[in-house]
């Protein structure tokens, strides 16, 4: 006869005659497998991560996708305004000076006969290259000393400190007005210059909390252990993880270098004519408001509303990257 092959579950769960055994209710509960906990995967099967997982939010949030048409827009008429504006924005005719809307001036003129839609589109280059540059300059600067002082601590970290704390004590106009009106440079560069120059210590001090909170995790304790040179710590363990609150604070921060620029240019130490900038054209506007508030209303509105696409793309980038949100 045949040997039949042994099953060891239906030996142990077996009943009745032979001598099978019975198996009590606990001893039963040890031999099924223990439940594991819900391991959340996206549509690959891969485990998400939470840049994944911001970024599936983003395009579900409608303050998103509207603030981020808005800045899409701005982009392309910077790189292009030629595109919907005909004309240059210097262009201008005494003889139509604080004129009302007229075709091929749907904004009409401004006190020296200049196209005021002209020159809002044209202004927009300027603004979006301030606010950009300005926000990559001051998150490359402050980032670097921010997480070094706070990776390394010591005396490192108290020097930075306290100077962080001379620059959060100047004034940002007040310097500005200081600083800038003994430059005779017509260009961008020297705003931006300024904008860094009194901007990083805000980025330094988020980047200097996000490392000394990451650096307090296992993951980092075991790198170390296993000896990982410290860049390698920073730039592969530590940089991933304490990049977002980083991400939130300059993207609120851009549209406010943009209002920074108007509002030197509107005093007279940024940008100067014959550039193009709506803080020029909201000055030189000021005076006839009554005339031709037309000239006021339409630089100033391009203004507010970059600004407040540039804060809803922030606050929604924060919400998104933020955990303790979810």
């Amino acid at each position: 006869m045949p040997e039949q092959p042994y099953e060891p579950e239906r030996a142990i769960a077996g009943t009745g005659m032979g001598g099978a055994m019975d198996l009590g209710a606990s001893e039963a509960a040890t031999l099924e497998p223990a439940p594991t906990a819900p391991q959340v995967t996206g549509p690959a099967g891969k485990p998400r991560s939470l840049w994944s997982d911001a970024w599936r939010d983003l395009r579900r949030n409608p303050v998103f996708l509207l603030s981020a048409l808005v800045i899409l827009f701005l982009v392309f008429i910077s790189l292009w305004p030629s595109a919907i504006a005909s004309g240059s924005p210097l262009t201008c005719d005494l003889a139509k000076a604080q004129d009302g809307p007229a075709p091929g001036a749907p904004f009409g003129y401004d006190g020296q006969g200049c196209n005021v839609y002209t020159r809002t589109v044209y202004g927009a280059r300027t603004s979006v290259t301030v606010g950009l540059c300005a926000t990559l300059g001051v998150v490359l600067f402050g980032s670097v000393l921010g997480g070094l002082a706070g990776y390394y601590g010591g005396v490192w970290d108290s020097v930075l400190s306290r100077l962080t704390d001379i620059f959060f004590a100047i004034p940002v106009v007040l310097g500005g007005l200081v600083l800038l009106s003994v430059v005779t440079s017509n260009t961008v560069w020297p705003v931006i210059g300024f904008m860094v120059l009194l901007g990083w210590p805000q980025i330094s001090r988020i980047a200097r909390g996000s490392v000394i909170t990451a650096k307090q995790n296992d993951y980092v304790q075991a790198a170390r252990a296993l000896g990982a040179s410290d860049s390698r710590i920073l730039l592969r363990h530590i940089a991933p993880n304490a990049v977002a609150p980083v991400i939130v604070v300059a993207t609120i921060a851009l549209g406010t270098y943009i209002a920074l620029e108007a509002t030197l240019s509107y005093l007279g130490v940024g940008l100067k004519p014959p550039s193009v900038s709506w803080g020029i054209d909201i000055s030189a506007a000021s005076p006839y408001v009554r005339n031709a508030p037309h000239a006021l209303l339409w630089p100033s509105g391009a203004l507010a509303l970059t600004v407040l696409a540039f804060i809803m793309l922030g606050d929604a980038v924060r919400d998104a990257l933020d955990p303790k949100l979810r």
